[in-house]
């Protein structure tokens, strides 16, 4: 959830100024989960013999403690409660370990007997808001100014609850706030005007003429894009924040070659803006995605067919004050099958977690087939691996990824313990034709993703393919474009 201390502390102590826990009774009077639960309890499941099940008898987590002298409203007698007493180790009526206040007298309320009020408890991660050494100063604060600590749950509790919303231009409705806060990830609004097909077209033309490859420029607009996550509408190529910390340094965006890419890039945008004279201008942002554009129209030319991959722009640059790093961090990919880069320590197979991936970035089966095979070929990999470039012909947007691994006179083999890479031989000579990964050979071992491989491979359709890759690169490149929708 990326919360400081500050939030946390808010978090837990403004959650606890309201309600109770359950624990009424022994853990064992609780039934299966929903999941393992009987046909005629209809999905419901953990259902409780312990008395009536419910009210004064439910069962939850197993620790029963009710906080505040009024449980049912905002105050501060949480902070007044924990710093008020001294506590000791108690066990709740479910035999969980909890805290109960040294002589004290019954002053919190019965949720269900008001002839029965209870003396203060307290569980031991509240404990640690007064003990640890970090939360207590920040507790102690909170005690002694009850508006800050009201101000800090509210702030807390809005980025709770609108963490996966995105960006604020999400946002609807006539109680939007109008601060913009660093969680949101923001972006600054656009105050130019925006380029032309005119000028997309001359600038498309200084990029491939300024010596950066098809695979340095498609790789670097990959790696801008695709930190997009459908789950909580993080990330894309919206802010070129790949020119910022963390992502700059990020070990699967080869932090060694791309500064020399976006240096190229940032000069034909510096000469570009400097020319105009009516406040047009080009963002890196923009200038990323189309010269990721310009490659892949370059590498289908190389293989035979013109397109036009479209572009819309609109993003902006964001500022290094704009990027909060540690919340960033979290996107940073560990395996990345889009790009053959392998990482270290994952515990799941790595196409499992090429299809994690994809499906962060929203991606359907065939999407995801024919951006691998496109990918590969243009030689967008991690370190300029070989790994699943099954061509003779890299940089030009062909079939050959499906077609060479496809290839019935190929045999594979594991060429590591881990059986992360593999090679595969010709049949009838023994040599080393490729190398791939799990992530290539999936494409060939499993069913459905095979029979959208064959299609690919086909001969008949290598101009499908090639329309297809566009189109699923395209929709890469605008997952942030929330503007568009």
């Amino acid at each position: 959830m990326a919360m400081n201390d500050e939030e946390t502390v808010a978090l837990i102590a403004g959650g606890h100024s309201f309600g109770k826990t359950h624990g009424a009774g022994p853990a064992t009077s609780v039934g299966a989960d929903p999941e393992a639960a009987s046909i005629e309890e209809q999905g419901l499941g953990w259902k409780s013999s312990y008395g009536t099940g419910k009210g004064a008898d439910a069962i939850t987590s197993g620790l029963e403690v009710t906080w505040t002298t009024t449980p049912t409203q905002w105050s501060n007698s949480f902070f007044e409660i924990l710093f008020g007493y001294e506590w000791e180790l108690t066990h709740s009526p479910a035999g969980a370990q909890q805290w109960v206040a040294k002589d004290a007298e019954e002053i919190i309320p019965d949720a269900f007997d008001a002839s029965k009020p209870r003396k203060p408890t307290m569980l031991t991660t509240d404990l640690s808001l007064r003990f640890d050494p970090v939360y207590e100063p920040i507790s102690r604060r909170f005690l002694e100014n009850p508006d800050a600590f009201a101000d800090a749950f509210a702030r807390a509790w809005y980025k709770l609850t609108h963490r996966d919303m995105g960006p604020i231009v999400r946002y609807l409705g006539p109680e939007v706030p109008q601060e913009v806060l660093l969680w949101q990830d923001p972006v600054p609004a656009v105050t130019h005007d925006l380029i032309g097909a005119e000028d997309a077209a001359a600038l498309k033309a200084q990029i491939l003429a300024s010596g950066l490859s098809v695979a340095q420029l498609v790789s670097t607009a990959w790696a801008s894009a695709s930190t997009f996550r459908g789950s909580d509408k993080r990330g894309g190529a919206n802010g070129a924040r790949i020119r910022l910390a963390p992502q700059n340094g990020w070990e699967v965006n080869n932090p060694d070659e791309l500064p020399a890419v976006l240096h190229a890039l940032e000069g034909i945008q510096e000469s570009f803006n400097a020319s105009q004279t009516g406040g047009k201008k080009v963002s890196l942002a923009d200038l990323i995605v189309l010269a990721g554009s310009a490659a892949v129209e370059q590498a289908a030319k190389n293989a035979g067919y013109a397109v036009e991959v479209p572009f819309t722009p609109g993003r902006t640059d964001a500022s290094q004050e704009q990027t909060d790093v540690e919340s960033f961090a979290a996107l940073e990919p560990t395996v990345d099958g889009f790009r053959n880069y392998l990482g270290k320590g994952n515990r799941l197979p790595t196409e499992y977690l090429l299809l994690d991936r994809a499906n962060l970035l929203t991606l359907s089966a065939p999407e995801l087939t024919v951006l691998i095979g496109g990918l590969r070929v243009l030689g967008a990999n991690y370190a300029q691996s070989s790994l699943g470039v099954f061509t003779e012909t890299p940089g030009s947007l062909t079939n050959d990824f499906f077609v060479n691994l496809l290839d019935l006179g190929t045999a594979w083999k594991a060429t590591s313990e881990d059986q992360e890479t593999f090679e595969g031989r010709d049949l009838a000579t023994g040599e080393v034709k490729w190398t791939g990964s799990r992530a290539d050979l999936v494409f060939g071992s499993n069913s459905e993703l095979r029979a959208l491989a064959e299609v690919y491979a086909s001969d008949d359709a290598r101009e499908k393919f090639v329309r297809d890759f566009v189109a699923a690169w395209v929709k890469v490149m605008n997952l942030d474009r929330f503007d568009l929708v």
